[in-house]
Protein backbone atom coordinates (compact mmCIF):
# COMPACT_ATOMS: atom_id res chain seq x y z
CA UNK A 1 0.00 0.00 0.00
CA UNK A 2 1.80 3.43 -0.89
CA UNK A 3 2.43 5.59 1.92
CA UNK A 4 1.16 9.36 1.75
CA UNK A 5 4.14 11.75 2.08
CA UNK A 6 4.02 14.51 3.98
CA UNK A 7 5.72 17.97 3.51
CA UNK A 8 9.00 18.74 5.81
CA UNK A 9 7.74 21.68 7.18
CA UNK A 10 4.05 23.48 6.90
CA UNK A 11 3.39 27.04 6.95
CA UNK A 12 2.35 27.52 10.69
CA UNK A 13 5.99 26.03 11.41
CA UNK A 14 5.02 22.65 12.73
CA UNK A 15 7.99 19.96 13.35
CA UNK A 16 9.27 17.81 10.25
CA UNK A 17 7.87 14.02 9.64
CA UNK A 18 11.61 12.62 10.38
CA UNK A 19 11.12 14.54 14.03
CA UNK A 20 7.51 13.90 14.62
CA UNK A 21 8.11 10.27 14.12
CA UNK A 22 10.97 10.86 16.77
CA UNK A 23 8.68 12.64 19.38
CA UNK A 24 6.00 9.78 18.54
CA UNK A 25 8.39 6.62 19.38
CA UNK A 26 9.16 8.40 22.62
CA UNK A 27 5.87 8.71 23.49
CA UNK A 28 5.35 4.83 23.06
CA UNK A 29 8.61 4.28 24.73
CA UNK A 30 7.42 6.10 27.73
CA UNK A 31 3.63 5.21 27.73
CA UNK A 32 5.13 1.42 27.15
CA UNK A 33 7.20 1.71 30.20
CA UNK A 34 4.65 3.25 32.15
CA UNK A 35 2.16 0.36 30.97
CA UNK A 36 4.85 -2.23 32.39
CA UNK A 37 5.54 -0.16 35.72
CA UNK A 38 1.57 -0.85 36.33
CA UNK A 39 1.87 -4.22 35.99
CA UNK A 40 4.82 -4.80 37.74
CA UNK A 41 3.49 -2.57 40.79
CA UNK A 42 -0.46 -3.92 41.28
CA UNK A 43 -0.70 -7.63 41.37
CA UNK A 44 -2.44 -9.84 38.92
CA UNK A 45 -5.14 -10.67 41.41
CA UNK A 46 -5.92 -6.73 41.80
CA UNK A 47 -6.46 -6.37 38.17
CA UNK A 48 -8.91 -9.02 37.53
CA UNK A 49 -10.94 -8.40 40.50
CA UNK A 50 -11.07 -5.02 38.49
CA UNK A 51 -12.36 -6.35 35.31
CA UNK A 52 -14.83 -8.85 36.35
CA UNK A 53 -16.19 -5.85 38.53
CA UNK A 54 -16.48 -3.79 35.40
CA UNK A 55 -18.33 -6.55 33.81
CA UNK A 56 -20.92 -7.25 36.84
CA UNK A 57 -21.36 -3.32 36.48
CA UNK A 58 -22.02 -3.60 32.51
CA UNK A 59 -24.66 -6.36 32.89
CA UNK A 60 -26.45 -4.93 35.70
CA UNK A 61 -27.15 -2.06 33.20
CA UNK A 62 -27.74 -4.35 30.51
CA UNK A 63 -30.25 -6.34 32.19
CA UNK A 64 -32.04 -2.84 34.78
CA UNK A 65 -35.64 -2.87 34.35
CA UNK A 66 -36.82 -0.03 32.37
CA UNK A 67 -39.00 2.71 33.19
CA UNK A 68 -41.96 2.74 30.45
CA UNK A 69 -44.03 6.13 30.25
CA UNK A 70 -47.03 5.53 29.36
CA UNK A 71 -49.54 8.08 26.98
CA UNK A 72 -52.70 8.32 25.81
CA UNK A 73 -55.46 9.92 23.28
CA UNK A 74 -58.33 11.99 24.89
CA UNK A 75 -60.15 11.72 21.53
CA UNK A 76 -61.90 8.46 20.88
CA UNK A 77 -60.18 5.70 18.01
CA UNK A 78 -61.60 5.20 15.52
CA UNK A 79 -62.03 1.64 16.36
CA UNK A 80 -62.51 0.75 19.48
CA UNK A 81 -60.22 -2.32 20.70
CA UNK A 82 -61.79 -5.59 21.00
CA UNK A 83 -58.80 -7.28 22.50
CA UNK A 84 -58.95 -7.28 26.63
CA UNK A 85 -55.15 -7.71 26.14
CA UNK A 86 -54.59 -4.15 24.26
CA UNK A 87 -56.40 -2.13 26.44
CA UNK A 88 -57.78 1.28 24.92
CA UNK A 89 -56.85 4.39 27.31
CA UNK A 90 -58.78 6.58 25.55
CA UNK A 91 -61.55 7.62 28.48
CA UNK A 92 -63.76 9.54 26.20
CA UNK A 93 -65.76 6.62 24.61
CA UNK A 94 -66.50 5.39 28.18
CA UNK A 95 -69.48 3.85 27.92
CA UNK A 96 -72.62 6.33 29.07
CA UNK A 97 -73.58 6.22 32.66
CA UNK A 98 -76.60 3.72 33.73
CA UNK A 99 -76.89 5.03 37.02
CA UNK A 100 -78.88 8.02 38.27
CA UNK A 101 -77.34 11.39 37.43
CA UNK A 102 -77.15 13.35 41.09
CA UNK A 103 -79.02 16.15 41.44
CA UNK A 104 -77.85 19.58 39.63
CA UNK A 105 -79.75 21.75 41.97
CA UNK A 106 -77.33 20.83 44.97
CA UNK A 107 -74.75 22.36 42.78
CA UNK A 108 -75.98 26.31 41.68
CA UNK A 109 -73.80 29.06 40.31
CA UNK A 110 -71.03 27.04 39.70
CA UNK A 111 -68.51 28.59 37.67
CA UNK A 112 -67.90 26.64 34.50
CA UNK A 113 -64.79 25.37 34.00
CA UNK A 114 -63.61 24.82 30.34
CA UNK A 115 -60.75 21.78 30.17
CA UNK A 116 -58.58 21.55 27.12
CA UNK A 117 -59.24 18.05 25.22
CA UNK A 118 -56.50 19.01 22.81
CA UNK A 119 -55.47 15.46 21.58
CA UNK A 120 -51.77 14.57 23.26
CA UNK A 121 -50.02 12.35 20.67
CA UNK A 122 -51.31 8.59 21.27
CA UNK A 123 -47.06 6.92 21.46
CA UNK A 124 -48.28 3.47 22.53
CA UNK A 125 -51.18 1.49 24.11
CA UNK A 126 -50.66 -0.13 27.27
CA UNK A 127 -50.11 -4.02 26.46
CA UNK A 128 -51.37 -6.07 29.76
CA UNK A 129 -49.72 -9.00 28.85
CA UNK A 130 -46.05 -6.99 29.67
CA UNK A 131 -47.63 -7.38 33.21
CA UNK A 132 -46.06 -10.14 35.22
CA UNK A 133 -49.14 -12.32 36.60
CA UNK A 134 -51.53 -10.19 33.82
CA UNK A 135 -52.03 -13.46 32.02
CA UNK A 136 -54.76 -14.39 35.35
CA UNK A 137 -56.91 -11.42 34.93
CA UNK A 138 -59.22 -10.84 31.97
CA UNK A 139 -60.68 -7.12 32.60
CA UNK A 140 -64.00 -7.73 31.31
CA UNK A 141 -66.74 -5.80 33.66
CA UNK A 142 -68.99 -8.72 33.00
CA UNK A 143 -66.49 -10.44 35.82
CA UNK A 144 -66.82 -8.07 38.37
CA UNK A 145 -69.76 -9.39 39.75
CA UNK A 146 -69.15 -8.12 43.28
CA UNK A 147 -67.28 -5.16 42.64
CA UNK A 148 -70.86 -4.00 41.18
CA UNK A 149 -72.12 -4.16 45.02
CA UNK A 150 -69.08 -1.79 45.82
CA UNK A 151 -71.43 1.09 44.18
CA UNK A 152 -74.60 0.07 45.90
CA UNK A 153 -76.23 -0.33 48.55
CA UNK A 154 -75.21 -2.29 51.32
CA UNK A 155 -71.16 -1.50 50.05
CA UNK A 156 -68.96 0.16 52.09
CA UNK A 157 -68.50 2.47 49.08
CA UNK A 158 -72.68 2.66 48.82
CA UNK A 159 -73.35 5.76 51.00
CA UNK A 160 -71.96 7.98 48.52
CA UNK A 161 -74.84 8.89 46.41
CA UNK A 162 -78.90 8.87 46.47
CA UNK A 163 -80.77 7.91 48.99
CA UNK A 164 -77.58 6.09 50.83
CA UNK A 165 -75.95 9.09 51.25
CA UNK A 166 -79.00 10.82 52.63
CA UNK A 167 -79.37 8.27 55.02
CA UNK A 168 -75.84 8.08 56.13
CA UNK A 169 -76.04 11.75 56.75
CA UNK A 170 -79.08 11.64 58.90
CA UNK A 171 -77.66 8.30 60.50
CA UNK A 172 -73.69 9.31 61.19
CA UNK A 173 -74.58 12.84 62.62
CA UNK A 174 -74.08 15.24 59.34
CA UNK A 175 -76.09 18.28 58.79
CA UNK A 176 -77.67 20.90 56.24
CA UNK A 177 -74.63 22.62 56.77
CA UNK A 178 -72.50 20.09 56.76
CA UNK A 179 -73.09 19.16 53.15
CA UNK A 180 -73.50 22.46 51.97
CA UNK A 181 -70.03 23.24 53.24
CA UNK A 182 -69.00 20.09 50.81
CA UNK A 183 -70.52 21.44 47.80
CA UNK A 184 -68.62 24.79 48.25
CA UNK A 185 -65.57 23.10 48.90
CA UNK A 186 -65.75 20.60 45.49
CA UNK A 187 -66.99 23.80 43.44
CA UNK A 188 -63.77 25.70 44.76
CA UNK A 189 -61.74 22.31 43.79
CA UNK A 190 -62.93 22.07 40.00
CA UNK A 191 -62.54 26.05 39.79
CA UNK A 192 -58.95 25.42 40.04
CA UNK A 193 -58.54 22.60 37.83
CA UNK A 194 -56.40 23.78 34.87
CA UNK A 195 -56.39 23.28 31.07
CA UNK A 196 -54.60 20.31 30.92
CA UNK A 197 -57.10 17.93 33.31
CA UNK A 198 -54.65 18.50 36.36
CA UNK A 199 -54.55 20.44 39.03
CA UNK A 200 -51.30 22.07 41.32
CA UNK A 201 -50.66 22.62 44.59
CA UNK A 202 -50.08 26.50 43.73
CA UNK A 203 -53.76 26.95 43.25
CA UNK A 204 -52.36 30.39 41.63
CA UNK A 205 -51.53 28.99 38.34
CA UNK A 206 -54.14 28.82 35.72
CA UNK A 207 -55.74 31.00 33.50
CA UNK A 208 -59.02 32.90 34.94
CA UNK A 209 -58.84 36.13 37.63
CA UNK A 210 -60.30 33.79 40.64
CA UNK A 211 -56.55 32.20 41.24
CA UNK A 212 -56.29 35.09 43.62
CA UNK A 213 -56.69 32.81 46.80
CA UNK A 214 -53.60 33.32 49.45
CA UNK A 215 -51.67 30.54 50.77
CA UNK A 216 -50.55 28.29 47.78
CA UNK A 217 -48.27 25.12 48.52
CA UNK A 218 -44.35 25.76 48.21
CA UNK A 219 -43.38 22.40 47.61
CA UNK A 220 -41.25 21.07 44.20
CA UNK A 221 -43.95 20.72 41.56
CA UNK A 222 -46.24 17.37 42.43
CA UNK A 223 -48.67 17.29 39.67
CA UNK A 224 -49.75 13.41 40.63
CA UNK A 225 -50.25 14.41 44.27
CA UNK A 226 -52.02 17.95 43.77
CA UNK A 227 -54.90 15.89 41.09
CA UNK A 228 -55.30 12.75 43.27
CA UNK A 229 -56.09 15.14 46.43
CA UNK A 230 -58.48 17.22 44.18
CA UNK A 231 -60.33 13.89 42.66
CA UNK A 232 -60.59 12.33 46.06
CA UNK A 233 -63.02 14.55 47.28
CA UNK A 234 -65.27 14.55 44.18
CA UNK A 235 -65.25 10.37 44.38
CA UNK A 236 -65.77 10.69 48.04
CA UNK A 237 -69.08 12.95 47.12
CA UNK A 238 -70.25 10.16 44.50
CA UNK A 239 -68.81 12.12 41.21
CA UNK A 240 -67.32 9.37 38.40
CA UNK A 241 -66.31 10.00 35.10
CA UNK A 242 -69.34 8.51 34.36
CA UNK A 243 -72.07 10.06 37.04
CA UNK A 244 -72.62 13.41 38.63
CA UNK A 245 -72.63 17.19 37.72
CA UNK A 246 -68.77 17.07 37.81
CA UNK A 247 -68.11 14.13 35.76
CA UNK A 248 -66.00 16.06 32.93
CA UNK A 249 -63.76 17.21 35.43
CA UNK A 250 -63.20 13.74 37.18
CA UNK A 251 -62.74 12.60 33.36
CA UNK A 252 -60.54 15.21 32.45
CA UNK A 253 -58.45 14.39 35.83
CA UNK A 254 -58.40 10.73 35.24
CA UNK A 255 -56.85 11.17 32.11
CA UNK A 256 -54.42 13.62 33.52
CA UNK A 257 -53.12 11.25 35.71
CA UNK A 258 -53.17 7.88 32.91
CA UNK A 259 -50.78 10.06 30.86
CA UNK A 260 -48.61 10.91 33.25
CA UNK A 261 -48.43 6.84 34.53
CA UNK A 262 -44.92 5.08 33.98
CA UNK A 263 -44.44 1.53 34.07
CA UNK A 264 -42.14 -0.10 35.99
CA UNK A 265 -41.42 -3.75 36.19
CA UNK A 266 -44.80 -5.39 36.26
CA UNK A 267 -46.66 -2.57 37.81
CA UNK A 268 -47.79 1.49 37.23
CA UNK A 269 -46.06 4.46 38.86
CA UNK A 270 -47.01 7.81 39.80
CA UNK A 271 -44.14 8.50 41.82
CA UNK A 272 -42.68 11.36 41.37
CA UNK A 273 -39.24 12.97 42.12
CA UNK A 274 -38.47 15.85 44.34
CA UNK A 275 -42.23 17.03 45.59
CA UNK A 276 -44.80 14.07 46.18
CA UNK A 277 -42.30 10.68 45.93
CA UNK A 278 -44.46 8.06 46.97
CA UNK A 279 -46.97 10.07 48.49
CA UNK A 280 -48.06 10.85 45.26
CA UNK A 281 -48.20 7.60 43.86
CA UNK A 282 -50.01 5.92 47.57
CA UNK A 283 -52.42 9.20 46.80
CA UNK A 284 -53.21 8.42 42.99
CA UNK A 285 -53.40 5.11 43.89
CA UNK A 286 -56.47 5.29 45.49
CA UNK A 287 -58.00 7.42 42.61
CA UNK A 288 -57.87 4.63 40.49
CA UNK A 289 -58.72 2.18 43.39
CA UNK A 290 -62.10 4.25 44.80
CA UNK A 291 -63.27 5.06 40.71
CA UNK A 292 -62.67 1.50 39.55
CA UNK A 293 -64.84 0.05 42.35
CA UNK A 294 -67.32 2.96 41.95
CA UNK A 295 -67.60 2.63 37.88
CA UNK A 296 -67.00 -1.07 37.33
CA UNK A 297 -64.90 0.73 34.56
CA UNK A 298 -62.34 -2.63 33.19
CA UNK A 299 -60.61 0.62 31.74
CA UNK A 300 -59.69 2.10 34.60
CA UNK A 301 -58.24 -1.65 36.02
CA UNK A 302 -54.78 -2.00 34.53
CA UNK A 303 -53.83 1.41 35.95
CA UNK A 304 -55.54 0.65 39.64
CA UNK A 305 -54.05 -2.74 40.01
CA UNK A 306 -50.66 -1.70 38.27
CA UNK A 307 -50.52 0.88 40.96
CA UNK A 308 -50.76 -1.74 43.64
CA UNK A 309 -48.03 -4.25 42.27
CA UNK A 310 -45.24 -1.32 42.12
CA UNK A 311 -46.52 -0.16 45.61
CA UNK A 312 -45.90 -4.09 46.73
CA UNK A 313 -42.32 -3.68 44.54
CA UNK A 314 -41.05 -0.59 46.48
CA UNK A 315 -42.24 -1.66 49.60
CA UNK A 316 -39.31 -1.95 52.80
CA UNK A 317 -38.74 -5.97 52.36
CA UNK A 318 -37.20 -5.62 56.18
CA UNK A 319 -39.17 -3.12 57.77
CA UNK A 320 -42.50 -3.31 55.92
CA UNK A 321 -43.34 -0.18 55.47
CA UNK A 322 -43.08 2.82 52.85
CA UNK A 323 -41.34 6.38 52.71
CA UNK A 324 -40.62 8.81 50.29
CA UNK A 325 -38.18 6.45 48.18
CA UNK A 326 -38.69 3.11 47.02
CA UNK A 327 -37.74 0.24 49.86
CA UNK A 328 -36.56 2.99 51.89
CA UNK A 329 -37.31 2.04 55.75
CA UNK A 330 -41.13 3.19 55.96
CA UNK A 331 -42.89 6.21 58.19
CA UNK A 332 -46.41 5.91 59.57
CA UNK A 333 -47.28 9.00 57.30
CA UNK A 334 -46.30 7.29 53.95
CA UNK A 335 -47.81 4.38 55.31
CA UNK A 336 -51.54 5.72 56.54
CA UNK A 337 -51.90 6.55 52.51
CA UNK A 338 -50.41 3.70 50.75
CA UNK A 339 -52.94 1.53 53.12
CA UNK A 340 -55.73 3.16 52.10
CA UNK A 341 -54.94 2.22 48.40
CA UNK A 342 -54.75 -1.43 49.29
CA UNK A 343 -58.09 -1.02 51.35
CA UNK A 344 -59.59 0.26 48.04
CA UNK A 345 -58.44 -2.23 46.19
CA UNK A 346 -59.51 -4.98 48.39
CA UNK A 347 -62.29 -3.59 47.95
CA UNK A 348 -62.50 -3.66 44.45
CA UNK A 349 -61.40 -7.27 44.16
CA UNK A 350 -57.71 -6.21 42.73
CA UNK A 351 -54.99 -8.96 43.39
CA UNK A 352 -52.81 -8.07 46.62
CA UNK A 353 -49.98 -10.32 47.97
CA UNK A 354 -50.59 -11.58 51.41
CA UNK A 355 -47.28 -10.89 51.82
CA UNK A 356 -48.00 -7.29 51.75
CA UNK A 357 -50.30 -7.62 54.75
CA UNK A 358 -47.71 -9.91 56.93
CA UNK A 359 -45.14 -6.73 56.08
CA UNK A 360 -47.35 -4.28 56.67
CA UNK A 361 -48.22 -6.10 60.62
CA UNK A 362 -44.62 -5.96 61.21
CA UNK A 363 -44.35 -2.32 60.50
CA UNK A 364 -47.37 -1.29 62.80
CA UNK A 365 -45.71 -3.60 65.35
CA UNK A 366 -42.49 -1.91 65.43
CA UNK A 367 -43.96 1.42 65.67
CA UNK A 368 -46.08 1.16 68.20
CA UNK A 369 -45.53 0.66 72.11
CA UNK A 370 -46.44 -2.58 73.89
CA UNK A 371 -50.39 -2.75 72.97
CA UNK A 372 -50.75 -0.78 70.39
CA UNK A 373 -52.54 1.87 71.17
CA UNK A 374 -49.88 4.79 70.18
CA UNK A 375 -47.47 4.89 67.35
CA UNK A 376 -44.82 6.68 66.58
CA UNK A 377 -43.24 8.27 63.54
CA UNK A 378 -40.20 5.55 62.72
CA UNK A 379 -39.93 4.09 66.27
CA UNK A 380 -42.08 3.51 69.38
CA UNK A 381 -42.88 6.14 71.14
CA UNK A 382 -41.92 6.72 74.89
CA UNK A 383 -44.58 8.17 76.15
CA UNK A 384 -47.46 9.53 75.30
CA UNK A 385 -47.40 13.62 74.37
CA UNK A 386 -49.70 15.06 71.92
CA UNK A 387 -46.98 15.53 68.80
CA UNK A 388 -48.27 11.94 68.50
CA UNK A 389 -52.12 12.03 67.94
CA UNK A 390 -51.54 12.22 64.50
CA UNK A 391 -49.76 9.20 63.73
CA UNK A 392 -51.52 7.15 66.51
CA UNK A 393 -54.60 8.26 64.54
CA UNK A 394 -53.34 6.29 61.62
CA UNK A 395 -51.63 3.76 63.32
CA UNK A 396 -55.29 3.06 64.57
CA UNK A 397 -57.07 3.16 61.32
CA UNK A 398 -54.74 0.57 59.91
CA UNK A 399 -55.52 -1.62 63.08
CA UNK A 400 -59.43 -1.32 62.27
CA UNK A 401 -59.11 -2.38 58.53
CA UNK A 402 -56.65 -4.64 59.11
CA UNK A 403 -58.76 -6.40 61.39
CA UNK A 404 -58.60 -5.76 64.91
CA UNK A 405 -61.89 -6.28 66.70
CA UNK A 406 -63.55 -3.06 68.27
CA UNK A 407 -62.65 -4.81 72.18
CA UNK A 408 -59.48 -5.55 71.22
CA UNK A 409 -57.35 -3.48 74.33
CA UNK A 410 -54.84 -1.61 71.81
CA UNK A 411 -57.96 -0.55 70.11
CA UNK A 412 -59.98 0.53 73.15
CA UNK A 413 -56.92 2.61 74.84
CA UNK A 414 -56.02 4.48 71.46
CA UNK A 415 -59.71 5.40 70.50
CA UNK A 416 -59.90 6.93 74.35
CA UNK A 417 -57.08 8.94 74.33
CA UNK A 418 -58.00 10.61 71.19
CA UNK A 419 -61.32 11.09 72.26
CA UNK A 420 -59.71 12.26 75.54
CA UNK A 421 -57.66 15.38 73.26
CA UNK A 422 -60.74 15.82 71.02
CA UNK A 423 -60.77 17.71 67.49
CA UNK A 424 -57.50 19.86 67.23
CA UNK A 425 -60.03 22.93 66.84
CA UNK A 426 -59.12 25.91 64.35
CA UNK A 427 -59.70 29.47 66.83
CA UNK A 428 -59.16 31.48 63.41
CA UNK A 429 -56.31 34.21 63.55
CA UNK A 430 -52.69 32.72 63.72
CA UNK A 431 -53.79 29.69 65.57
CA UNK A 432 -53.64 26.60 64.02
CA UNK A 433 -55.38 23.38 63.40
CA UNK A 434 -53.88 20.32 62.58
CA UNK A 435 -56.02 18.87 59.73
CA UNK A 436 -53.83 15.68 59.11
CA UNK A 437 -54.51 14.83 62.31
CA UNK A 438 -58.68 15.46 62.37
CA UNK A 439 -58.54 13.69 59.27
CA UNK A 440 -57.37 10.56 60.39
CA UNK A 441 -58.93 10.82 63.58
CA UNK A 442 -62.40 11.23 62.34
CA UNK A 443 -62.61 8.30 60.59
CA UNK A 444 -61.32 6.64 63.61
CA UNK A 445 -63.42 7.45 65.64
CA UNK A 446 -66.55 7.17 62.98
CA UNK A 447 -65.61 3.90 62.62
CA UNK A 448 -65.57 3.09 65.99
CA UNK A 449 -69.14 4.63 66.66
CA UNK A 450 -70.93 5.01 69.96
CA UNK A 451 -70.73 8.07 72.31
CA UNK A 452 -66.85 8.53 71.39
CA UNK A 453 -68.09 9.49 68.33
CA UNK A 454 -70.97 11.94 68.92
CA UNK A 455 -68.73 13.80 71.38
CA UNK A 456 -66.23 14.04 68.85
CA UNK A 457 -68.37 14.92 66.09
CA UNK A 458 -70.26 17.71 67.13
CA UNK A 459 -67.11 19.51 67.71
CA UNK A 460 -65.11 18.67 64.20
CA UNK A 461 -68.20 19.23 62.17
CA UNK A 462 -69.66 22.48 63.49
CA UNK A 463 -65.62 24.07 63.44
CA UNK A 464 -64.94 23.19 60.40
CA UNK A 465 -68.06 24.68 58.96
CA UNK A 466 -67.82 28.06 61.08
CA UNK A 467 -64.02 28.09 59.60
CA UNK A 468 -64.63 27.87 55.98
CA UNK A 469 -63.97 30.95 54.20
CA UNK A 470 -67.29 32.38 52.71
CA UNK A 471 -66.28 35.55 50.64
CA UNK A 472 -64.88 36.55 47.58
CA UNK A 473 -62.74 34.11 45.15
CA UNK A 474 -61.24 32.02 48.49
CA UNK A 475 -65.61 30.57 49.21
CA UNK A 476 -65.19 27.22 49.64
CA UNK A 477 -62.06 26.40 50.96
CA UNK A 478 -59.61 26.43 54.15
CA UNK A 479 -56.32 27.17 54.80
CA UNK A 480 -54.78 25.81 58.19
CA UNK A 481 -51.02 27.54 59.21
CA UNK A 482 -49.92 24.07 61.34
CA UNK A 483 -45.94 24.26 60.41
CA UNK A 484 -44.20 21.09 60.60
CA UNK A 485 -47.61 19.07 61.38
CA UNK A 486 -48.26 18.07 57.67
CA UNK A 487 -50.91 21.09 57.00
CA UNK A 488 -48.96 24.17 55.44
CA UNK A 489 -45.70 22.96 55.05
CA UNK A 490 -46.08 22.25 51.40
CA UNK A 491 -49.69 21.48 50.71
CA UNK A 492 -50.95 24.74 50.75
CA UNK A 493 -54.64 25.58 50.15
CA UNK A 494 -55.61 22.92 47.72
CA UNK A 495 -53.99 20.42 50.65
CA UNK A 496 -56.18 21.50 53.28
CA UNK A 497 -59.43 22.37 51.86
CA UNK A 498 -59.24 19.05 50.08
CA UNK A 499 -58.76 17.00 53.76
CA UNK A 500 -60.61 19.53 55.04
CA UNK A 501 -63.61 18.52 52.73
CA UNK A 502 -63.08 14.70 52.98
CA UNK A 503 -63.23 14.79 56.81
CA UNK A 504 -67.07 16.50 56.18
CA UNK A 505 -67.84 13.09 53.70
CA UNK A 506 -67.24 10.89 56.68
CA UNK A 507 -70.96 9.89 57.40
CA UNK A 508 -71.26 8.73 53.85
CA UNK A 509 -67.66 8.35 52.72
CA UNK A 510 -66.84 4.97 53.81
CA UNK A 511 -69.86 2.96 56.10
CA UNK A 512 -68.79 1.92 59.56
CA UNK A 513 -66.73 -1.30 60.00
CA UNK A 514 -68.29 -2.22 63.05
CA UNK A 515 -72.05 -2.98 62.13
CA UNK A 516 -73.96 -5.51 60.46
CA UNK A 517 -73.99 -3.27 57.41
CA UNK A 518 -70.17 -3.19 56.91
CA UNK A 519 -67.97 -5.80 55.02
CA UNK A 520 -66.44 -6.77 57.87
CA UNK A 521 -64.36 -10.03 56.27
CA UNK A 522 -63.31 -7.70 53.00
CA UNK A 523 -59.93 -6.30 54.65
CA UNK A 524 -58.79 -8.89 57.46
CA UNK A 525 -54.86 -9.89 56.91
CA UNK A 526 -54.72 -12.62 55.20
Amino acid sequence: METPQHPKTNPSGDMSTAENDAQGFEDEVVESGQRMLMFNVIPSWMISFIGHVGLIVLLAFLVMPKRKEITTALEASATPSESVETIDLDMADFDEATEEELSETEFDDVMPVEVETTELEAIESLEMSEFVGAEEMVFDEGDFGDVGAMSGEGSELGGRSGDGKKKALKEYGGTDASEEAVQLALKWIVNHQLPDGGWDLDHRIGPGNHRDSPNPGDKEPARNAATALALLPLLGNGQTHKVGFYKDNVRAGLEYLMANAKQEGRGISFYEKGGGQMYSHGLTSIVFCEAFAMSKDPKLAPYAQGSIWYMEDVQDPVGGGWKYTPRQRGDTSVVGWQIMALKSAKLSGLDINPRTWRLLDKFLNEVSNTNGSVYGYESPPRKRNRSHLGKTSIGMLCRMYMGWDKDTPGLKDGVGWIGENGPDEYKGGEDTSDIYYNYYATQVMKQYGGKEWTTWNSKMRDNLVNTQSKEGNTAGSWFFNAPQRHSSDGGGRLYTTALACMTLEVYYRYLPIYTDKSITDDFRLE
